[in-house]
């Protein structure tokens, strides 16, 4: 009995802990990217299921966006398609960009959506080419050495980047109290199919709902300084800081900068978290502890 009381005493304490935050975010919109340890394991994908259908259920607007690279990768080498990358992007000829929308936009969308609706959720899948969900152009990617009098352009075929975002849709369905799950898949101008980084797509959807909040599921504990200690707390001025003194670099620079771009375009604050954590978006948001490393436009104490 006194381990039920304990037990007990213990969720009534959380719940108070976490009103205060379910007060402050009602009505808001949170866009949530998924990907990496996170949609892996069972106990964290449901985790993050129920997360998702607890912040819909007290009023919070989550918006998901997913990736799903690994899962491209496993069909690409079933099917003996080699895989080639270019500064962490794949290279993606006609035939990668048709596993590509089968693997993202059929599968793991579907799996997300069914995962989402079985702990009492409402979730819709939609890939960016549902009514010109995400409109995208070609990403030109270019390369310079020091022996070279100008840049050299590199195609990597059916890659994109971001040109706008179908607010209406989105905006439809959450008024509707649907849940949009989000496939990073662009259509361009003549209907031609793009491969996006999830983390971009995530950082523009946000930009163009205004979201309260951009989160970022990694496969690290948050943004590091150069001891290795996890930075909490950072202004837009000193992420730039961060960039110059080179404490960020490598992986997780696109990742950041797609975090810094999105609070500089509107959004509150952008969330770098442990996905590795279980309940992860729930501590972030919930909790006076939280999890990673949140961006904002504070001014520097």
């Amino acid at each position: 009995m006194t381990l039920e009381r304990d037990a007990a005493t213990n969720v009534a304490k959380v719940l108070s802990e976490a009103l205060p935050y379910i007060r402050r975010f009602v009505g808001k919109t949170l866009v949530i990217k998924y990907g990496g340890n996170a949609m892996e394991s069972d106990e964290l994908k449901t985790g993050f299921a129920r997360d998702i259908v607890l912040m819909k259920a007290v009023g919070i607007n989550p918006v998901v966006v997913h990736g799903g690279g690994p899962q491209i990768g496993d069909l690409l080498k079933r099917l003996s398609i080699e895989s080639h990358f270019i500064d962490g992007m794949r290279v993606t000829d006609a035939q990668t960009m048709d596993v590509v929308e089968m693997v993202l936009g059929g599968k793991v969308n579907k799996d997300i959506v069914n995962l989402i609706n079985s702990h009492g959720g409402s979730a819709i899948g939609l890939t960016g080419k549902d009514a010109e969900l995400i409109r995208a152009r070609k990403l030109t990617v270019s390369r310079q050495t020091p022996e070279m009098t100008q840049p050299e352009i590199i195609d990597i075929g059916h890659v994109g980047e971001v040109t706008g975002v179908n607010t209406d849709l989105l905006n439809m369905l959450v008024k509707g109290d649907f849940i949009p799950v989000i496939a990073p898949i662009g259509v361009g101008p003549k209907g031609e199919s793009y491969n996006i980084n999830a983390d971009l797509v995530a950082g523009k959807v946000a930009e163009a709902l205004k979201a309260e909040k951009l989160m970022l599921l990694t496969n690290i504990a948050g943004l590091m300084d150069k001891q290795g200690e996890v930075l909490t707390g950072l202004s837009t001025e000193q992420v730039n800081e961060l960039i110059a003194d080179g404490t960020i670099y490598g992986g997780m620079l696109p990742k950041i900068k797609c975090a810094l771009e999105a609070v500089q375009g509107g959004v509150n604050s952008s969330h770098i978290i442990d996905g590795r954590v279980p309940n992860a978006v729930l501590l972030e948001i919930f909790t006076d502890i939280g999890n990673g490393t949140m961006i904002s436009n504070r001014k520097r104490v």
